[in-house]
């Protein structure tokens, strides 16, 4: 195992002469990760506390009826959120101790080649969620616009568009600009969620309990479907936990970074799913960006409200869906990382966001949601049998940069188990992710252990003969 605080400058040529990858896929060294845990609890708050994520808690009410009651929400959001915290911490371990990114941690369980498929399956939706987001934000600029102008402006795609190169601008900074946007937003965001929960609970509790609290719901198939849909929006952000634990500084206790996420995904994705039920029952807008100026009514207040939902739409981003798509496209182009960025965020505005969340209706967002949870449970799943069962927690990081080791090509076993899993997730896809979860992982178990003969991806395994 490589010792990330030795010989770093003899790393880096060693790696010169083994790989082609773009210096931002190198591993981290200890001077160079500068995210302490305060900014880390910081950086997953400001994701947590973001419009999308509230436009999933909207989505439990449909055409102004609630499909789940407030009791079956909150303990959805309950479940899912431990489950994510749990998976988290177990999967961002590679990444930390030995600073990997995603893209080259998945070549222990996919091959160099393999990894293209496989990282494309957390790239793609990432480009999507990020056109979402903007769209989102979009819509909440144009309020202001409106506001400003008296009405004599009204243009989301034009406020699209301007949002999304201020992103690309952004996104040009890498992780550096990223804990100073999020520890801004993550707070003054919150403040204002808690003003509006407040308005909320003081002036439309009626209209709350009668669509929302008092209908009889359903601990059936939409019960464990919203679970996996709150599951599913996290799974491009926990399959590439690497992506995020590399960055942060070394000395820290698993259980202590299992307690980064758990703390500040509880406070802040929780907080903002029931807001945006909440919103939707008293609105019947699931746009959150749309039933904000509803229930504000005030004009300061509206466009005090927007230009956080804008600037906390910036910093979901920045963490959740730049970096890991970026780090993709330069993995398969070997572009440079700039490059990379612009390349994102220019597909992010051909994602088609406005057809996934619309006035009436969320549901187009959940199905895309489900659809891909489908793939990337099947990886999260192959890759903690990989490090915890196969490897043991015993990785040779040379090997994953050497273009030419052990990991050369395509891991059948690999690849094989991902199909499987997610054929076997498309069998009832609202409860994708975990039935991904339990096939994927009990398939490439037996596949390593059964199958492919003298496979090179076998050595370092407890299969290794």
């Amino acid at each position: 195992m490589s010792a990330l605080n030795d010989g770093v400058d003899t790393k880096a040529v060693q790696l010169e002469h083994t790989t082609k990858m773009d210096e931002s896929l190198h591993p981290k060294s200890d001077k160079d990760r500068t995210v302490n845990p305060r900014h880390y609890i910081f950086m997953w708050m400001g994701d947590g506390v973001n419009l999308g994520n509230m436009t999933l808690g909207a989505s439990v009410i449909v055409a102004g009826i609630a499909t789940l009651n407030v009791y079956q929400t909150i303990l959805a959001a309950l479940i899912s959120i431990g489950i994510i915290s749990t998976v988290f911490a177990l999967n961002d371990r590679l990444g930390y101790r030995e600073g990997v990114p995603y893209v080259v941690q998945l070549r222990m369980s996919f091959g160099t080649k393999g990894t293209v498929i496989s990282s494309l399956l957390r790239g793609i939706p990432a480009i999507v969620w990020y056109g979402v987001q903007s769209w989102i934000g979009g819509t909440a600029l144009n309020e202001i616009a409106k506001i400003v102008t008296n009405g004599s402006f009204n243009n989301v795609v034009i406020c699209f568009i301007a949002l999304q190169l201020v992103q690309i601008v952004l996104s040009l900074f890498g992780f550096h600009a990223v804990k100073w946007v999020e520890t801004v937003a993550s707070v003054v965001f919150m403040i204002a969620l808690i003003y509006v929960f407040g308005l909320l609970m003081t002036s439309h509790t009626a209209d709350i309990a009668q669509n929302w609290v008092n209908v009889k719901g359903s601990w059936g198939l939409p019960f464990f479907g919203l679970i996996m849909v709150f599951l599913g929006n996290y799974a491009g952000i926990f399959v590439s936990a690497a992506d995020y634990s590399r960055e942060l500084k070394t000395g820290i206790s698993n259980k202590k970074r299992g307690a980064l996420y758990f703390v500040p995904i509880t406070i802040s994705y929780g907080f903002v799913i029931v807001i945006g039920a909440m919103l939707a029952a008293a609105t019947g807008v699931t746009n959150p960006a749309q039933a904000l100026p509803i229930i504000l009514d005030n004009d300061y207040v509206s466009v005090f409200v927007s230009v956080f939902i804008v600037v906390a739409v910036i910093a979901t981003n920045m963490v959740a869906n730049i970096i890991p798509p970026v780090y993709v496209i330069t993995l398969l182009t070997k572009l440079k990382y700039k490059t990379s960025a612009i390349i994102t965020g220019l597909l992010a505005l051909a994602a088609f966001p406005w057809l996934l969340v619309q006035e009436s209706s969320a549901t187009g967002l959940n199905m895309f949601i489900l659809i891909y949870s489908a793939f990337l449970g099947p990886v999260i799943s192959i890759l903690i049998v990989e490090y915890y069962i196969l490897r043991k927690q015993r990785v040779n990081t040379a090997e994953l940069y050497n273009d030419e080791g052990s990991f050369k090509g395509y891991n059948p076993a690999g690849l094989l188990a991902m199909f499987i899993g997610a054929a076997a997730a498309f069998i009832e896809v609202e409860l994708a992710w975990i039935i991904g979860v339990v096939v994927a992982g009990t398939a490439y178990y037996l596949l390593s252990k059964y199958a492919f003969k003298g496979s090179s991806f076998k050595k370092g395994t407890i299969f290794e003969k």
